[in-house]
């Protein structure tokens, strides 16, 4: 159907007029401009395309820093927790030693109370007393709280 002198399938091939050569070059050169244009496009999105995996790239790298300062932080604050547990456990058995102590520094004071109003001329209950208010025979009862951070970890 195509003529040899490149005419368009539906055109009578008598017609070889300078507007139809002229035709074809506007056609290809709009061709040529679309093709340019296409490619230009093309280029422009290979290059949007690249900045947005770079730009994602970068946020996972920040992220990734962010995420291991979180978990330094998270560990040291879990080891501090740790450590304020242990001492808190050291406190609370002070405490209890030091309640039971003055439970029973109270017990001899009511029992020396007690017995020096009643038995005033009783001298073996003085004796007594006065054993308990001897500092020696109260060593007993002075000695130090010892309770270190390493007894109390699980």
């Amino acid at each position: 159907m195509a003529s040899s002198s490149g005419n368009s399938a539906g055109s009578p091939p008598t017609q070889n007029s300078g507007s139809e050569g002229d035709l074809q070059l506007l056609m290809d050169q709009r061709k040529r401009k679309r093709m340019q244009s296409n490619r230009e496009s093309a280029r422009r999105s290979r290059m949007r395309k690249q900045k947005h995996l770079d730009d994602l790239m970068g946020q996972v790298t920040q992220l990734s820093k962010d995420n291991n300062q979180i978990l330094t932080t998270t560990n040291i604050t879990t080891q501090h927790l740790i450590n304020v547990e242990a001492e808190n456990s050291i406190l609370r058995a002070q405490v209890a030693e030091l309640s039971q102590r003055l439970n029973s520094l109270n017990e001899i004071l009511n029992f020396i109370n007690t017995s020096s109003g009643v038995y005033e001329n009783n001298q073996t209950l003085q004796a007594s007393a006065d054993s308990f208010m001897n500092p020696l025979n109260l060593l007993y009862i002075n000695q130090p709280i010892t309770a270190s951070a390493d007894m109390f970890q699980y």
